[in-house]
């Protein structure tokens, strides 16, 4: 990456000062940690997503990675969206494995947090499911709609065959603690393909 053409050696350093600061103790047992937390959540999903890559164990290394491609009338992105609305930022989505999503809890994150974001996966299984057997309907849904804003939930129309409790606290803790997306669905192969700048134009600097 710092040997590519506008690439930046700047880089190099963070992961030095990273190992430096762990030392020959800390790295080894960072490891350890990231490696747990991933079979965790693995074994915590399983019984709700197939779970790729295991070794002859059954274990994954430092990330599991879900596969959602089973589930008809939901895909991996509408996951990811729905994932704001239960204030987590989605983990990596479509790769390695196209409709999967890829989780590396890393060794930072608590047995608590862990279990929060379980427990939204497994709410979002049900949704999805929902959505499978047809108990909600498979283009208007929470999935299909996420993430939902507090403009869209707090506005005077609601057109939507769910409530908006269900969309914005999904979950006991959203109400403690709520993460609003700013914006609504978007677009991303169109955001991906056609660059669009909101800052002023470089005249404006001079």
């Amino acid at each position: 990456m710092s040997a590519a053409a506008l690439g930046s050696a700047s880089i190099l350093v963070i992961s030095w000062v990273y190992i430096r600061m762990m030392g020959r103790d800390g790295l080894p047992e960072a490891t350890k940690l990231a490696i747990l937390n991933a079979n965790y959540v693995a074994r915590r999903l399983a019984n709700f997503f197939p779970i790729l890559f295991t070794g002859r164990s059954g274990l994954v290394a430092h990330e599991c990675i879900l596969d959602l491609r089973g589930f008809k009338g939901t895909t991996a992105e509408d996951v990811a969206k729905r994932l704001m609305d239960y204030g987590f930022h989605a983990p990596t989505l479509s790769w390695p494995v196209g409709g999967t999503l890829m989780v590396e809890p890393t060794e930072s994150e608590s047995k608590a947090e862990l279990d929060r974001f379980c427990e939204a996966m497994i709410a979002i299984h049900g949704e999805m499911t929902a959505v499978e057997t047809g108990t909600m309907d498979k283009a208007n849904n929470p999935l299909k709609n996420a993430p939902h804003t507090a403009q869209a939930v707090t506005g005077e129309q609601w057109n939507r065959p769910y409530s908006r409790q269900t969309a914005a606290f999904p979950a006991p803790w959203t109400l403690q603690h709520k993460f609003w997306p700013s914006v609504g669905r978007i677009d991303n192969v169109f955001g991906d393909r056609n660059l669009i700048c909101s800052c002023p134009p470089l005249e404006s600097y001079t």
